[in-house]
């Protein structure tokens, strides 16, 4: 699953952290999905599945200057080391879990979540009143 050389991101701020590789976005449901399905293809038994996951999971999700660090996974396995990619995905899942908390997490976690939801900047043309937005913040479109 080759990602398109050049393809600006078009990922608000909000939804990215940087590190020292370049930035981590949040990545769609869909993004995800495609990312599990390429570290699928990749791995050879089941304890290779974790780390091949991973690395499909940031070449979709690193990016430098709005361009994707990495091709596909293969691309990521050949270049970083195991604890770098461990290291990356640990840092994404935490950026993950905190832009999209789990009904299982704890109230103080969620309402923590809402409150960042509730003041958040919001542009005055959207043609959405910014109550709602808080509710459903947008998402990148699929693979977008």
């Amino acid at each position: 699953m080759l990602r398109k050389k050049g393809k600006e991101s078009a990922v608000p701020r909000w939804e990215r952290r940087t590190v020292d590789e370049g930035e981590l976005r949040l990545l769609s449901a869909w993004e995800v999905l495609q990312a599990r399905r390429e570290g699928a293809l990749l791995a050879q038994d089941g304890q290779e599945r974790a780390l091949c996951d991973n690395a499909c999971l940031l070449s979709q999700a690193l990016e430098r200057r709005g361009k994707p660090v990495y091709e596909n996974g293969r691309q990521v396995l050949e270049r970083l080391g195991v604890e770098d990619i461990i290291r990356l995905a640990g840092e994404w899942a935490d950026f993950n879990r905190t832009h999209n908390p789990s009904p299982q997490q704890s109230k103080e976690v969620l309402d923590k979540a809402k409150k960042g939801w509730s003041t958040r900047l919001m542009s005055a043309f959207s043609g959405v009143c910014s109550a709602c937005l808080a509710l459903f913040p947008r998402r990148t479109g699929r693979g977008e």
